[in-house]
């Protein structure tokens, strides 16, 4: 994600450190870093989004090469951890992929780990180091009462039960009511049956999730709301994975707006698409790097009213 390292390195004043990242003609990943770290406090930025395993490879080949050339400290900043949605044995002979990930990460030599919305939340312990897991919920208060003006007619909606604990942080920031979208699946990848839990009748109502993929069961329960009576449908998702035919489905969706951070570099068909807006999270990730550097509170920045500031100073709101 180098437009989000640009970002990043330009609120702290600083440029991107030198290094030549490529592969050799079998495949494999090559790195050699042309600048001096010896005794630096390194911050290496890559989410491990698709293409997922070279991602991967990247960035812990990055670290290799950083531990060997004597940095004082790694951090991992990973706005999108992949494989987190592999955190658990689903089914007889399965792997923990996440496990696995986090063991890769830590055997290659990093420090800690600077994140955003983990998909679930014990991910932190997969690792032996220091973990920070920063949050879209304050960014997202902030675009959400910037957008709608008067909120008495908003509703906030988890897509699954799930999700109703990150869904409740975003109602009580912003002080509106929440809804539940109860699925049922007759088997793994189908949809039996959908529920509305709560009353969306006159409401405009915001989905909130942490990944939209194929964003299949996102546009359904666009569907399944408006046919409840809701008056406009948005959605709040931390990352926009977006893969398959998920930018043609939101396009032809029911839904007003999809709004994602940047923590996946958005491709051209995103940044087309009329109905998805990306807001930024480069700012918090600055501040949050800042404070790490600095022994400072990383905490602090989980609340709109410290992050305010920092966004009216670096990142104005269409």
């Amino acid at each position: 994600n180098p437009e989000l390292a640009y970002k990043v390195a330009s609120r702290l004043y600083l440029s991107i450190g030198k290094a030549n990242v490529g592969k050799f003609s079998d495949g494999e990943v090559a790195v050699e870093l042309n600048e001096n770290v010896r005794g630096k406090d390194v911050f290496v930025l890559q989410s491990t989004c698709a293409p997922t395993n070279d991602s991967l490879m990247e960035l812990i080949v990055m670290i290799d090469a950083l531990r060997r050339a004597s940095a004082s400290r790694i951090t991992a900043v990973v706005p999108y951890f992949g494989y987190a949605r592999q955190d658990r044995k689903t089914s007889a002979r399965t792997p923990i992929s996440a496990k696995l990930t986090a063991n890769l990460m830590v055997e290659a030599g990093i420090d800690r780990v600077l994140t955003m919305d983990l998909h679930a939340g014990q991910i932190q312990g997969f690792f032996d180091i220091p973990v920070d897991n920063l949050y879209a919920a304050p960014v997202f208060a902030l675009d959400v009462k910037h957008q709608f003006k008067d909120l008495d007619d908003v509703i906030i909606v988890s897509p699954d039960v799930g999700g109703v604990a990150r869904a409740r942080e975003l109602a009580k920031r912003i002080g509106v009511g929440l809804a539940i979208v109860d699925k049922r699946r007759g088997r793994p990848g189908e949809i039996e049956s959908m529920t509305v839990i709560g009353d969306v009748k006159g409401k405009k109502c915001i989905v909130v999730d942490d990944i939209v993929d194929t964003a299949g069961t996102l546009c359904k329960a666009a569907e399944l709301l408006k046919d409840e009576g809701a008056t406009e449908v948005h959605a709040y998702i931390s990352h926009g994975v977006l893969s398959g035919p998920a930018i043609e489905r939101i396009t032809n969706s029911v839904m007003k707006s999809l709004v994602v951070t940047d923590s996946i570099e958005a491709t051209d068909a995103v940044k087309a698409a009329d109905n998805i807006r990306i807001v930024s999270v480069a700012p918090m990730f600055a501040q949050a790097m800042l404070n790490v550097a600095a022994g400072n509170s990383v905490s602090s920045l989980f609340d709109e009213a410290m992050l305010g500031p920092i966004y009216e100073a670096f990142y104005r709101f269409d």
